[in-house]
């Protein structure tokens, strides 16, 4: 039988009752689900009842009001908590809470943003918090409005680097809008956590890194509830609330016992839990409004007067991307972050001109990308840059941003063995599979400064997770500052009817076929050449009329791994076509050290070889 209580919401006992009243629900939905964290979802019960009683500002009503508070569950496999929470609420009904894992039901198995009331997707641990850092930092130095970003966190995913990274660069950036919530539970998946309940380890970590760290009981309800206005009382650094806590906390059967991570009640247990927790409960909880000030007014007022490089000048698509990066400044909604490296991406230009929208994340890959999905929660344009192999460190954050459903640029440079003597540490060669397999991905790999500040351009107002990779050396400028390039798009830049081979490249390798198409004109044998700038869409009409005029002839040409790459994205496309007579250059073998031009002869990809290979394609009919 439910019980209906009416005490006023801002009373610690009701807050007491609330912490109850989720743990039940936890329980029942997972229960009826047959899967689910309930344990997890009841060691933080109390903490996200006097949260959302007393502290939380928040308009059910109005998800997108920008004065909201922020609240990430990256423990996001609490997500029994988080349905309750908005069932106490009244954000969702009984009925839908107990939808929980069905099939078509949007509460699923970790929370998503199909939810409005969530900012980020969440279950692979150790992302919240970074992304919550990204929110705040929003908030104090862009958007400057009074909201408050809090963060529950479970001690399991504390042995994450990318947890340390964000206590890091929010200790540096002093957000004393964030507030961490670790709920100390003691027990992971398979036992004891790397500190159990050693409060004072964390404690003296979190000073470390420049926070203030509030220790307490996480089930005494006074004691959450005067940490919490601590928290808010401390403006000049972030709080980490640091809460020793009982996993399965409530039902005396399964309290502190280890292995129930993961595992549901069943429905007997569920009934001898639900009776020992007081009962089913209908308490409402009216969250307190959010404070009022005034959002920022985001107006571009003029479209931004790109960069523009003559014919003649030799310049790194890399530079060309810096450009243009500070010519889109005229957009306001545009932030920039770098990992340390942006001298070299070139992401400089705009953090000199623009020190107020521009985020250095130092040599930290997880956060740099964490940081570009929190902006873009807060509506802004973020364009995220490092060396493109190093993206490779931030790629779970980059699968989960599109999850997430976060529109995030990402430019990646010095890829492929064109940069020469750093050696294959530094060159990106698996970067163009990594980016085309991620869910809805937009992927460019321009060729010269025209065509790159075009598709900056392009990229600012192109949803998703976009990625462009970008080349170190200077090559020549092949396009005028008129020609378009829309996404999905390619050029064709030498053609005739009587084309009998078809050379497909991009960034570098485009100049060496444009090199071997000189080459085999000279042997009467003209090819045509496909400039194949956006690898992912891919230009499937101008594949297949390549295809048709020069029967199916193909060489394509790539700086990249034979997999996942320009080939692979050309032979997915005409996969329902007559198959292609395609030979495929790429680097197979490990590189070494040495002058691009010599790196690039010795992985096959040089103009001699296209030449080469066109040559026996043609010549074997």
């Amino acid at each position: 039988m439910a019980v209906t209580e009416t005490i006023a919401t801002t009373d610690l006992e009701f807050a007491r009752q609330l912490g109850q009243q989720l743990r039940v629900d936890s329980i029942r939905c997972s229960t009826a689900a047959g899967s689910g964290h309930p344990t997890s979802s009841m060691s933080a019960a109390d903490l996200i009842a006097v949260l959302i009683a007393r502290y939380l500002q928040y308009d059910w009503t109005k998800p997108k009001d920008p004065n909201n508070d922020h609240l990430i569950y990256s423990k996001g496999h609490a997500s029994p908590l988080c349905y309750a929470m908005f069932k106490a609420v009244g954000a969702i009904t009984d009925a839908e809470m107990m939808t929980f894992r069905k099939f078509g039901s949007r509460l699923q198995g970790h929370p998503t943003p199909i939810i409005p009331w969530v900012d980020v997707a969440t279950g692979s641990l150790g992302q919240g918090l970074p992304i919550g850092v990204g929110v705040a930092l929003a908030g104090q130095y862009l958007d400057k409005l009074p909201f408050h970003t809090w963060v529950l966190c479970g001690d399991s995913e504390l042995a994450e680097g990318s947890i340390w990274e964000a206590v890091d660069k929010a200790g540096h950036y002093k957000l004393g809008n964030l507030t961490a919530i670790w709920d100390i539970n003691r027990l992971g998946q398979r036992g004891e956590t790397e500190y159990g309940w050693s409060l004072d380890t964390y404690r003296r970590r979190v000073e470390a890194f420049g926070c203030f760290p509030i220790v307490i009981d996480g089930h005494d309800i006074p004691s959450i509830d005067r940490a919490f206005g601590e928290a808010l009382s401390n403006t000049d650094k972030p709080s980490v609330i640091i809460a020793k806590t009982i996993k399965g906390k409530g039902f005396s059967e399964i309290e502190n016992k280890d292995g129930w991570h993961g595992k549901t009640l069943p429905p007997d247990m569920a009934e001898r839990a639900i009776k020992e927790l007081g009962g089913i409960r209908t308490l409402k909880v009216k969250t307190q409004k959010p404070e009022r000030a005034a959002a920022p007014k985001r107006v571009t007022t003029n479209e931004p007067v790109l960069p523009i490089y003559k014919m003649e000048d030799k310049v790194a698509t890399r530079k060309a991307y810096g450009d243009a990066l500070l010519a889109l400044a005229a957009i306001p909604e545009v932030v920039a972050m770098d990992g340390e490296v942006s001298n070299s991406t070139h992401a400089d230009e705009f953090g000199k001109a623009h020190p107020d929208r521009f985020f250095e994340m130092w040599i930290a890959e997880q956060q740099l990308v964490a940081t570009a999905v929190g902006m873009s929660v807060r509506g802004y344009k973020p364009f995220a840059s490092t060396f493109a192999a190093f993206f490779s460190r931030a790629y779970d954050f980059i699968r989960m941003a599109a999850i997430s459903e976060a529109n995030i640029r990402l430019v990646g440079s010095h890829a492929g063995v064109e940069i020469g003597q750093d050696g294959p540490s530094q060159m990106a060669l698996e970067d163009l599979a990594m980016m085309r397999a991620i869910h809805g991905s937009t992927v460019l790999y321009p060729s010269d400064p025209n065509q790159t500040a075009k598709l900056t351009r392009a990229m600012a107002d192109t949803p998703g997770i976009v990625f462009m990779r970008t080349t170190r050396g200077a090559y020549p400028t092949l396009y005028g500052p008129n020609e378009t390039f829309k996404v999905g798009g390619s050029k064709v830049v030498r053609q005739s009817p009587k084309d009998k081979v078809t050379l497909i490249g991009a960034g570098v390798t485009l100049h060496s076929c444009l090199a071997a198409a000189d080459a085999l004109a000279a042997k009467k044998i003209p090819a045509r050449v496909i400039d194949l700038y956006s690898v992912k869409p891919v230009d499937v009409k101008t594949l297949r009329e390549a295809a048709r005029v020069t029967k199916g002839r193909f060489v394509v040409v790539e700086d990249h791994y034979p997999q996942g790459g320009i080939a692979a994205a050309v032979l997915e496309a005409l996969a329902a076509d007559p198959a292609p007579r395609l030979v495929h250059l790429a680097v197979r073998d490990l590189p070494t050290s040495g002058k691009p031009e010599e790196l690039m002869n010795a992985a096959g990809i040089s103009s001699k070889h296209i030449a080469a290979a066109a040559t026996k394609l043609v010549a074997s009919r």
